[in-house]
Formats: C-alpha cells, structure tokens, sequence
C-alpha cells in the first residue's frame, strides 16, 4: 500500500497479512495506517518487502515478521522497532521458535493488545511494554425476523476451534432445542469445512456461509443476538470490539485474550473446548431474557474503551513516544 505524503516521520508497517486475507492483522495494519496518516508518511508493506527510508519500523506478529525485523535492524541499528503480539506468536511461538524471541530482542517497544499479555512477558520484555486494545467504528442495525440467534466469525482454522462451536449445536439439536446460527469464515482447513457442512446437514438451524466481506460481517454482527467467540488463542480479537461496538453481547472461551478485553468478571465465558458449557450458554441465553439483557449491559460497560480515539491516540503516542522531535527519514 502506498505511503502517505504529509509532512513528518516516515513509518513503515509490516504485515504479514495482505488486504485479501481479511484477518486481523490486516485490519490492525490497515487502522494503524488511518490513525498515522495525518501525522506521517506511513507504508504497509508485506514481510518479505524491502522498505524504503523510514524513521520507524512496526512489525505485526513476532514470528511471521521475523525476517522483516531482523533486516532492519541490520541495516538500522540505531533506529526504533515497535514490535505487536498479535495472538499465535504471544500465546505458542514465544516459547519454542527462536525467531519470534530474536523479534522481541530487536523490539525497542513491544505492544500486547489486552493487558493479560503482559503475562506472558518476561521481565525483561515487560519492562518495554505497551497495552494497546484495538479499536472498531459503531454499526448498528435493526434485526429482521429472519436474522440468526448467533454468529460466529472468524477462518475455520484450529486457533479458532469452530468444532467447539459444532459440537455444541449437535448437542443442541439432539435435545430439540434448535437455536440458529450463522458461522462466517473461509475453510482454511478443508477438514474443518467438511466438519461444517456436515453439522449444517445434521442441523437445520446451523449454517455455515463461508467467507464475507469485512463490512458484510460487521453487518452480520451487528444482525445477530450474540456472537460466538470459541477460540483456544487470540492475542486480543477485532471481533469480539466489533461486536461489543455494535451493541451485541459475547459468548467467549475463558482464554487470555478474551478475559483481558471483556473483564475477569464477566459472565459470558465458557472454558475452552467445552461444549457443553456452551451449549448450556446458548440455550440460557436464548431462554432467559434477564441473563441476556446482563451480559449486553456488562459488554455495554466495556464499549467505550474500544472507540476508535483511544486507540488513535495510543498509536500515536507510540510512535511519537519512539522518534525524537523532528526526525528525518533515514
């Protein structure tokens, strides 16, 4: 993506997602760069892009951008590198895959994007970082009658665990309890997406879409009762902020990730890989009309930490907080 043009520090991003993934990293990149624009000339580029002079380097994912960040601080060795945990590398590479630990020793500041990561961190590294959480613009929408009870959204993968979600709905079905639900994702695990088709086959009110576009599953959320959030690993998820943005409630694995957007107290958890206990969670939720309306007001709770100003000004802040007054390019 080409860079802006106005005056001040030159920025690099890089993603090791592209536009047509439609995953989270890209969309962090993709904000980052609106947040930057009208105070620096900021370029997203793939990890294997070379970039051009740049006063600071922001990687997305300690693993996947490794080569990126090792590169710069060989040709730079003096310029700064704010390096984001962005799921799979703070929750499993951090503690097997020497790349990913050779990124945060390059980090000049490292970022986690719920304040449970802090965790994981050294001392070490815990001592040069920083909580970003991740921001969404409000979409709101009217439900029709045909609209789904749930939705799920996210790429059937493992990290995602949709089978969770499958299993709970089949347990469901044999009770002839039948609540619908929406799953929105690409099978990138073709045997995740047979799993998928065989429940919808098995499960009238479960149907699996496939893929949408960014703004159609905004609309989707925004559509639904709840969203479903059963993942085993997320550094901190866009879509439980798009959801919670849209007035829509969470129902969410007891991970790190989702405990440190939506509070150690909520009431919407569920452990991880249970189905059952989901189960449990969707049919009270769908059947007690004072459980639900609590857990959008406990969401409702959590709503203004997710605007987009907070986050605008944390990246800034990052940034800013990195270069010396009046940088040049390098």
């Amino acid at each position: 993506m080409a860079a802006s043009t106005v005056p001040g520090p030159r920025v690099c991003i890089v993603s090791p997602a592209a536009a047509g993934a439609n995953n989270g990293n890209w969309h962090t990149a993709a904000r980052w760069q609106r947040f930057l624009a009208p105070v620096a000339r900021v370029e997203i580029l793939a990890v294997d892009e070379e970039p051009g002079p740049a006063d600071l380097l922001i990687a997305l994912h300690a693993r996947r951008s490794a080569d990126a960040v090792r590169r710069w601080r060989e040709a730079r060795p003096a310029a700064p590198i704010a390096l984001v945990l962005t799921g799979t590398d703070l929750y499993r590479d951090l503690d097997h895959d020497p790349r990913a630990r050779h990124s945060l020793e390059c980090a000049s500041r490292v970022v986690v994007l719920q304040a449970e990561g802090l965790a994981r961190l050294d001392a070490t590294t815990r001592a040069k970082a920083v909580v970003i959480v991740q921001s969404a613009r409000a979409v709101r929408a009217v439900r029709a009658a045909d609209d789904p009870d749930f939705v799920a959204v996210g790429h059937l993968r493992a990290e995602k665990d949709p089978e969770t979600l499958m299993r709970a709905v089949r347990l469901l079905a044999d009770k002839g309890v039948a609540p619908s639900v929406v799953h929105v994702g690409a099978a990138l695990d073709e045997r995740l997406g047979e799993a998928a088709r065989a429940t919808g086959a098995a499960c009238p009110g479960y149907r699996w879409i496939g893929p949408l576009p960014h703004a159609a599953a905004r609309r989707a959320i925004a559509r639904s009762r709840a969203l479903v959030h059963p993942s085993v690993m997320e550094g901190g998820a866009n879509v439980v902020i798009e959801a919670v943005r849209s007035g829509v409630p969470v129902l969410a694995s007891r991970i790190d990730g989702n405990v440190g957007l939506l509070g150690a107290d909520y009431d919407g958890f569920f452990p991880v890989g249970d189905a059952a206990a989901l189960a449990a969670l969707l049919r009270r939720f769908v059947s007690d009309a004072v459980f639900a309306a609590h857990l959008a007001a406990q969401c409702a709770r959590r709503e203004p930490g997710f605007r987009p100003a907070c986050e605008r000004r944390a990246v800034r802040s990052l940034v800013f907080g990195l270069l010396p007054a009046g940088s040049a390019a390098r």
